[in-house]
């Protein structure tokens, strides 16, 4: 009943962005030294959210998972336009993916404060 609220919704589609935005800032560390490696990002959460009109789906990693699509791509991944390269041609830079990670952290901080502020407020007005 309550999980069909916007806000809800929203908030839910901000965490899982965050999750899948670390994972993308994990990779890239994960190749930081690997040459011709290209940094990649996904694109920001407001503009996604905006273009899809709808909060992110579930996703199946089995055939017997109920409610799943499978094989689909939630995010679209893009090359990051990051500075020079290094010689072997990596474009990542470490300093640059924490900080990444940081920004990434709040932003999964901030859709959980948001969840909990509005089941603050909903237990408020039907008052439990």
């Amino acid at each position: 009943m309550f999980e069909n609220l916007e806000i809800f919704q929203m908030a839910h589609g901000m965490a899982k962005h965050a999750g899948a935005r670390q994972t993308v800032i994990a990779q890239n560390v994960a190749n930081a030294d690997t040459p011709d490696y290209v940094a990649k990002d996904i694109e920001p959460f407001r503009s996604f959210y905006e273009t899809s009109g709808q909060p992110v789906h579930q996703r199946a990693t089995r055939v017997s998972h109920l409610n799943g699509v499978m094989d689909q791509q939630l995010y679209p991944m893009n090359e990051r336009q990051t500075g020079p390269s290094d010689p072997n041609g990596n474009s990542v830079s470490i300093e640059s993916e924490m900080l990444h990670a940081v920004d990434t952290k709040r932003q999964h901080d901030r859709a959980t404060m948001i969840y909990k502020s509005a089941l603050t407020i909903l237990r408020t007005a039907v008052q439990r």
